[in-house]
């Protein structure tokens, strides 16, 4: 059985170009999804899977491990995929998950925070003029300033900021592998500069690394790392929301929309391929709208 994930697990790395996060996820997921049939359900052979194994795994989902819906929906959307990848090359005739519904997961909007908590944020790490101290001035400036995904702040080469022209190249590999060029403000150029040419050198203990963001041991950057960095400056600012590395991401968005951008704009900064996703943040607009419409109005209630 493990045989057939690993096949198509390299269909999705090979063929569709998912990225290895996503590929170790549905690993993980696929793994667990055996382990149940295998050792719960004595199936010994993706042919003998039926709807009530499928049933009984995603109740086990629930109650025994009880996750939440989105990781029910997650694991199930896996399994739906891997047995459309059996049918496909045959080694099973009929898909046994045609009719396996996922949970309904709740819709969130995104959270952000103010204009003033982000400038808190910001400077939180101005009296520090280690190497360190540089190098978070410069990255919580440019989470701010781009509006970046977390796993492409990290995957940042050298070669990817321009500062004289004030850009930085992103790309989004996956699934559907994009590219955009998006600007960074004057005093996020200017942080940079102090980190590249000063922070960085130092934590650099390999001329070969192309990483922009380094750790203390001159690799790469991770993603728990940068997470660690914003939990930091958080504490140190004292904001008392909770701040994912996301929530910058949020931030910048809706900041922008309600500074008069257009959602198409936006869309294209954020690296949306739809703009239906980019249409969240006016949704957030428009209940801030609403606040100050009922707080102003004299004829609202």
């Amino acid at each position: 059985m493990r045989e057939q994930i690993e096949a198509f697990l390299a269909s999705l790395r090979d063929e569709k170009g998912y990225s290895n996060n996503t590929v170790v996820a549905y690993r993980n997921d696929l793994g667990q999804f055996a382990d149940f049939l295998s050792n719960g359900a004595g199936v010994a052979a993706w042919v003998q899977v039926g709807n009530g194994q499928l049933d009984h795994y995603v109740e086990s989902l629930r109650t025994d491990h009880h996750y939440a819906s989105a990781t029910v929906a997650r694991k199930v959307a896996a399994a739906k995929s891997f047995f459309r990848f059996l049918v496909n090359q045959g080694v099973i005739e009929q898909d046994p998950s045609a009719n396996l519904n996922s949970p309904k997961v709740r819709k969130y909007l995104p959270t952000s925070i103010s204009e003033s908590e982000v400038e808190r944020l910001l400077q939180a790490p101005t009296s520090n003029k280690s190497m360190h101290g540089l190098r978070d001035r410069a990255l919580l400036e440019l989470l701010y300033a781009t509006g970046m995904r977390v796993s492409e702040v990290v995957a940042l080469d050298v070669c990817d900021i321009d500062l004289d022209a004030g850009d930085v190249h992103c790309a989004t590999h996956g699934a559907r592998h994009r590219e955009r060029m998006i600007p960074i403000y004057k005093r996020a150029q200017d942080a940079l500069q102090r980190y590249v040419a000063k922070g960085r050198t130092l934590l650099l203990k390999d001329d070969n690394e192309q990483a922009l963001f380094l750790n203390h041991r001159g690799h790469r950057l991770t993603r728990q790392g940068l997470w660690l960095i914003i939990k930091r400056y958080v504490e140190e600012a004292g904001i008392s929301a909770p701040v994912t590395p996301h929530t910058l991401r949020h931030s910048f968005a809706t900041h922008l929309l309600h500074g008069g951008a257009d959602v198409r704009e936006v869309q294209g900064l954020l690296g949306h391929a739809n703009v239906s996703t980019t249409q969240v943040y006016t949704h957030l607009n428009q209940e801030q709208l609403r606040e100050v419409y009922d707080d102003a109005h004299p004829m609202a209630e």
